[in-house]
């Protein structure tokens, strides 16, 4: 039988990996400022959706892939720096205005932020991370990683929405188009900085 300290601990992994800055926060600090939260929440949705789909595919033994094939986890390294570069333009670039009118642009929908998970490396070292540290061999390995699934999702949400919600108020910052210019601009500078992180992995 799986014991309290398993879940405590890996609750705090689950809350800290997730809340930690990275591609995913970042993106949803500029959701949350130039869509608000309502709108911004399909972009949540994805990511838990996401995070919880690569660590059943890691239970499922997809993770054993960069093991056994290292140049693999390479290729998806810079599948996902370039899509990463690319988002980040996107994001400086946004249009500015009105940010109640403005549609010339939307958030990231719940699907789009499923699949990036899977060119995030962040999210595949949190994935791979949190199996190999807490699957429990033998009898207790599929219950073990079903309390992976639901805690990371549990802690996770909360998690991101600390982000999405520092963007709602730093909305209120952005009252003309040189202040949401500056603020685009900053965001794309900083996702496209999470590439530091990434390389250096």
């Amino acid at each position: 039988m799986i014991d309290v300290s398993f879940f405590l601990a890996l609750a705090m992994f689950a809350f800290v990996t997730s809340v930690t800055p990275g591609p995913n926060n970042i993106m949803l600090l500029a959701s949350g400022a130039q869509f608000g939260f309502r709108r911004t929440l399909p972009h949540m949705l994805g990511i838990v959706l996401g995070v919880a789909s690569l660590l059943l595919s890691t239970l499922m033994g997809l993770g054993a892939l960069f093991t056994w094939y290292p140049p693999l986890y390479s290729v998806l390294k810079w599948v996902g720096c370039a899509y990463l570069l690319w988002l980040a333009w996107k994001i400086g670039s946004a249009p500015v205005g009105n940010l109640e009118t403005t549609v010339s642009s939307s958030p990231m929908n719940w699907w789009q932020a499923l699949l990036f998970q899977y060119v995030n490396p962040k999210a595949w070292m949190m994935a791979i991370g949190c199996v190999s540290s807490f699957a429990i061999a033998g009898d207790l390995y599929v219950q073990s990683g079903f309390w992976m699934i639901v805690l990371f999702a549990a802690m996770g949400f909360p998690a991101i929405s600390i982000w999405a919600w520092a963007g709602v108020s730093i909305r209120r910052w952005l009252t003309d188009q040189k202040r949401q210019r500056i603020f685009n601009f900053c965001m794309g500078v900083a996702t496209a900085s999470t590439l530091l992180l990434i390389i250096g992995n």
